[in-house]
C-alpha cells in the first residue's frame, strides 16, 4: 500500500497528475491533495478523478495508470 497525492495545478495538456508520497517528480505535498493509502495506482486515480476529473497517473511513479496521449 502506498500513500498517493493528487497535483492541484493541471499540466499544459489539462491533466492533475497522480504521485506516491515518495515520487521525486511530484510538486510537493503543499500543492497537492492527499488521496490516502490505496493498493493500486488505478484507484487513487479514480479518487483523484472525484477532485479533478481529468486526472492521470504519474509517468514515472504511477506508470500503469499513465494514460496521456504523450506516451
Amino acid at each position: 500500500m502506498s500513500l498517493f497525492y493528487v497535483d492541484k495545478k493541471a499540466q499544459d495538456n489539462g491533466d492533475h497528475e497522480v504521485h506516491t508520497a515518495t515520487c521525486t517528480h511530484s510538486p510537493g505535498v503543499k500543492n497537492c491533495d492527499p488521496l490516502g493509502y490505496h493498493t493500486a495506482c488505478s484507484t487513487a486515480v479514480n479518487a483523484a478523478k472525484e477532485i479533478y476529473p481529468q486526472s492521470n497517473g504519474c509517468y514515472y511513479c504511477s506508470y500503469s495508470s499513465y494514460t496521456s496521449e504523450d506516451k
